[in-house]
């Protein structure tokens, strides 16, 4: 290669300005679009050697207040002693045209700090540490993020968020930590919890949470009791007994748990209104609405009217919607202020669109707002100090509700308002930690109504059919006689992804009367022939295959095509969402972004290094493409990224996996995220394998025992 050459180089280099000279480290590749580029791995910034480098590094904007003008100044005043003389004895650039005292010493600064940075940059880039990591290191740390390395890196686990225990631990074994230090055990414990969050749980049993402490560690069982015990002393961690079991929690879970019952309690007023007024108040809505509500569901609005805090549960085709909207109807009457929320944005509108009142999503009725001086760099506006300005609240879709968000929804709504939950209990649990509607109905605290009966309307329905047959254990009808209902048996895998295909390009959109993109494939597996990783490609491939007119960017192995159908990963506070109206004003704006929400691709650009996706066909967030590692292809998601969300026609493909993944609740759920049209492709024998498996993945949660112990006085 010639030294005149132009290299096209790809990676990330997060601390490199304009105008530096950089090693870099990596290989040659072929890309399919772009040709021969050189891949970085790694690379160094270099001081600038030449005095027309140095011209060109203090010219470059890297340093503020010097352009190229002042730059060639300098340098033909001091030449290569330049950064010597600026690090050194800055008080001389007063000699240069245009550099006063006070000038001198910021440069001074700059320079400095630039050079700090760097070497602590590159420092931690020999432990594996990525470049916007190592900024957050230096910008927590400064200089002392060397002895912070040196003598106790488990520091960065819990001081910083991204840095987790295994980076700590492999930056502690390179500098020589002993296996069985207390700080190890002390950070791999918390680290343990954390972990147990992200599975589900809000605490673990001691002696699991040992257990895999001696597993990760290869330490002593002994040494790992010790520190638990310190750790329970300095309250780091709490230890309570769930009957003969201790429970070892984060600190913040113990405390929402307890919260979400206290105030749960607190909510839980009766209000004194004439039961048989409100009888006839009903009936008389139900004459002037033109709707017959049955006995059950009359007990659900009188229940709504009477009591602080109301749980309504029941599948699909049992009348939630009804009742939501005869509530609503009653409440207006008394011109009480009303509140309508989901935990997503597509629940959100669905809410909206039954009931014909504005809902939005639990997040932006409490005003989530971002702030570096609170924990986990996020709060919400409405709180207990902010209560809302509402007289009623009511909750849709309460399965998807974890205990974060329960508890900040809690924390909201004003002593004396009524506060009414809707949900599926057999519907998969949250993705987040806790099992909220199922402890909240299993405490028996408070008042619970269960539909179980299908109505008239929803009858000609086999999705509603099969799916009540499923949660009662009995098997779907799979004879291909429903209008909306279809089961291909297959047992080729190949076979199987060609109908995929097919059933979403083809042959399903006009079925259904929607395009490809809203049609759902949904897998049980994130992992295997049928899972997430294998499917997304091949669809793309077929349904937004590349085009000229279309940009794409590579992240991660991955290619993104404008025109994608996306997913956002994990939950993002400060995520800034914009809707625009005509003339691209501006109408609305929010934050957040959340785990499981589906968007499409609108836009890439190269120049600014950032791409478009709207979500909800409204709100648009612009993602640099540092942050691309939020996003994934959606063409397929698995059942349990789906919940909350209902799709015109589903396509399930079902042949093989482990028992406990594939069982009832799964299949349950999977089938009534379909609205017009569910198509099962695989093996009668696993599908009804699923019907008849009943075990769920177990997660610890204590709301239950916690609302019990409050409710009796016992905390």
């Amino acid at each position: 290669m010639s030294g005149e050459e132009d290299v096209t180089c790809v990676g990330f280099f997060r601390y490199a300005d304009e105008g530096e000279n950089v090693v870099l480290t990596g290989d040659f590749t072929e890309h399919a679009v772009y040709g021969r580029q050189f891949k970085v791995e790694s690379y160094e910034v270099a001081e600038p050697e030449d005095t027309l480098s140095i011209i060109r590094y203090l010219g470059s904007g890297a340093i503020k207040g010097i352009g190229q003008a002042l730059a060639a100044r300098i340098v033909k005043e001091f030449g290569e002693d330049t950064f010597r003389v600026i690090e050194e004895e800055p008080e001389r650039l007063v000699a240069v045209k245009g550099i006063s005292d006070r000038k001198a010493r910021e440069i001074a600064i700059q320079v400095i700090d630039k050079r700090d940075m760097r070497r602590i940059m590159v420092f931690l880039q020999q432990y594996g540490i990525s470049g916007s990591l190592a900024m957050k290191i230096y910008k927590r740390y400064g200089n002392d993020a060397y002895r912070v390395i040196n003598e106790n890196p488990y520091m960065l686990a819990d001081d910083i968020n991204g840095v987790g225990f295994k980076i700590a631990d492999e930056i502690a074994s390179r500098v020589g930590i002993h296996a069985d230090s207390d700080f190890r055990i002390r950070s791999a414990l918390l680290y343990i919890l954390t972990l147990a969050t992200g599975e589900g749980h809000c605490y673990l049993p001691k002696e699991e949470i040992i257990a895999r402490a001696v597993e990760l560690l290869n330490v002593p069982k002994e040494g790992v009791e010790v520190q638990l015990n310190n750790l329970a002393m300095e309250q780091r961690l709490y230890i309570k007994y769930m009957g003969e079991t201790a429970a070892v929690y984060a600190r913040s879970f113990y405390f929402m748990e307890v919260n979400c019952a206290r105030r749960l309690k607190d909510l839980s007023i009766s209000v004194p209104e004439d039961e048989d007024e409100i009888r006839d108040k009903i009936r008389r809505l139900e004459k002037s609405e033109k709707i017959e509500l049955e006995e059950l569901q009359r007990e659900a609005v009188l229940g709504a009217v009477k009591n602080g805090v109301t749980v309504i549960t029941g599948g699909p085709g049992t009348g939630k919607t009804t009742i939501i909207n005869m509530m609503i109807r009653y409440f207006e009457t008394g011109q009480l202020d009303i509140l309508l929320a989901a935990p997503t944005g597509r629940a959100a509108k669905r809410m909206t669109e039954a009931t014909g009142c504005e809902a939005s999503t639990i997040q932006r009725m409490l005003h989530l707002n971002v702030s570096d001086e609170k924990d986990m760099g996020y709060y919400y506006e409405f709180n207990e100090d902010n209560p809302l300005e509402a007289d009623v609240v009511i909750i849709d879709e309460m399965s998807m509700v974890d205990l974060p968000l329960f508890n900040a929804l809690l924390k909201a709504v004003p002593v004396g308002a009524r506060l009414i939950l809707v949900g599926d209990i057999n519907q998969l649990p949250s993705v987040g930690p806790g099992s909220v509607l199922k402890d909240v109905i299993a405490s028996g605290c408070c008042p619970v109504v269960y539909l179980k009966k299908i109505f008239r309307q929803s009858e000609l329905s086999d999705i509603i059919l099969n799916a009540h047959r499923i949660n009662e254990g009995s098997y779907p009808e799979l004879n291909n006689k429903s209008r909306d209902f279809f089961f291909l048996e297959r047992d080729n895998v190949d076979i199987i992804l060609n109908n995929i295909v097919s059933l979403v390009r083809d042959k399903l959109p006009s079925y259904v009367n929607a395009s490809p993109l809203e049609l759902q494939v949904l897998t049980p597996m994130k992992k295997g022939r049928l899972g997430v990783e294998t499917l997304n490609p091949i669809l793309q491939r077929y349904l937004n295959p590349p085009d000229p007119s279309k940009k794409e960017h590579e992240s991660g192995g991955v290619i993104l095509r404008e025109g994608d159908k996306v997913m956002q990963i994990k939950n993002n506070y400060s995520l800034e969402w914009e809707i625009t109206g005509k003339f691209g004003l501006v109408i609305d704006k929010g934050l957040g972004v959340f785990n499981g929400d589906m968007g499409t691709i609108i836009s890439i650009d190269h120049f600014n290094e950032c791409m478009v996706v709207e979500y909800d066909g409204m709100r648009r967030v612009t993602y640099p493409f540092d942050g691309l590692d939020e996003l994934e292809h959606a063409y397929a998601v698995t059942i349990h990224k789906a919940q909350g969300s209902e799709y015109p026609a589903v396509i399930i493909p079902i042949l093989s996996g482990p028992r406990l993944l594939f069982n009832r609740n799964l299949l349950y759920t999977g089938v009534t995220r379909a609205k017009d049209c569910v198509v099962l492709l695989g093996s009668r024998r696993q599908i009804n394998a699923m019907v008849d498996n009943t075990d769920e993945h177990l997660r610890y949660t204590g709301l239950t025992q916690q609302m019990i112990n409050i409710w009796e006085d016992r905390i």
